[in-house]
């Protein structure tokens, strides 16, 4: 049987019957009003009795001394992290989609389409490009002037093409290329010798630019693929698919591509940090062992 929706009401009588501590009922109402009861309870997750549990044994009571203000605190780190790291994971996913179309293009300078060409991609991905990837980009201005003025070309070159490429898709087609040396050639532009660490690490830069893109919870993160050892650092079972990884593949691609921009990240990251404790540091342990950060 479904749950029934709740008043705000309802809300504060159930948040309190979990230990939550509530002392300023008009402001609990203004904060579920704005945030949402049901968005609000993934950052009452580390203070549960039995975090981080999320199976039968799992029980909502908080810690004694557990108040409102303590999750909301986190939520808005929570929100922090995505508008800092939004930033710098633009700058990492433009200087990786311009190193592949500059290096492969120029490889393949006598085709213009190469990311079409089964002698350099997988059949499945030629295959689907139409349907999960051209058809959309095909609908871009830039796009239909060139379709416009060169009628006999099916698809735009490379450095049009790829410039309006989902990251996803450009992930895939990095994985998908057959020659090693190809993808040898994108991934020492970034420092990394080995083709299946270097997909590991766009594939993490995915993931948390999509948590970042779509609200996602950040500082408990779990990303769908663990992140390979590499110059990025090397992780254990409790941190390889967790904000830890995600945060180091980014410092390190981010230093590749300015160390200037790397830095400046670190400050606003450890600023934001230090904000949270102020307001709630019994986190300091859950944020150090999730996301690495230590100040």
């Amino acid at each position: 049987m479904h749950k029934k929706a709740t008043t705000f009401d309802d809300q504060i009588l159930k948040l309190r019957s979990r230990g939550v501590e509530i002392n300023d009922e008009e402001k609990a109402r203004e904060i579920l009003a704005d945030i949402g009861y049901y968005r609000l309870g993934f950052y009452f997750f580390p203070f549960e009795k039995t975090y981080p549990e999320l199976g039968n044994k799992r029980c909502h009571d908080v810690v004694k001394g557990t108040t409102m203000e303590y999750a909301v605190a986190l939520y808005y780190y929570d929100f922090d992290l995505r508008n800092i790291l939004s930033k710098y994971l633009s700058r990492v996913e433009i200087a990786i989609r311009t190193t592949m179309i500059y290096e492969l293009s120029n490889k393949y300078s006598a085709d213009p389409v190469w990311f079409i060409n089964p002698n350099v991609v997988e059949a499945d991905f030629i295959n689907d490009f139409d349907a999960k990837v051209y058809d959309t980009i095909s609908k871009k201005p830039v796009i239909k002037r060139h379709s416009k003025k060169h009628p006999n070309d099916k698809y735009a070159p490379a450095w049009k093409t790829m410039e309006f490429m989902m990251f996803g898709s450009l992930t895939k087609l990095y994985d998908k290329l057959k020659s090693v040396d190809d993808k040898l050639l994108i991934s020492r532009h970034f420092g990394v010798n080995k083709t299946s660490v270097f997909f590991s690490y766009i594939e993490a830069i995915r993931h948390l630019r999509n948590a970042c893109a779509h609200g996602h919870v950040l500082y408990d993160i779990n990303m769908e693929r663990s992140v390979t050892k590499g110059p990025a650092g090397k992780f254990d079972s409790n941190t390889s698919s967790n904000l830890v990884a995600a945060l180091s593949v980014l410092r390190y691609i981010l230093s590749r591509v300015s160390i200037n921009r790397q830095k400046e990240m670190d400050v606003l990251l450890d600023n934001a940090t230090l904000t949270l404790y102020s307001k709630c540091p019994t986190l300091r342990n859950i944020i150090e062992s999730k996301s690495g950060i230590k100040v």
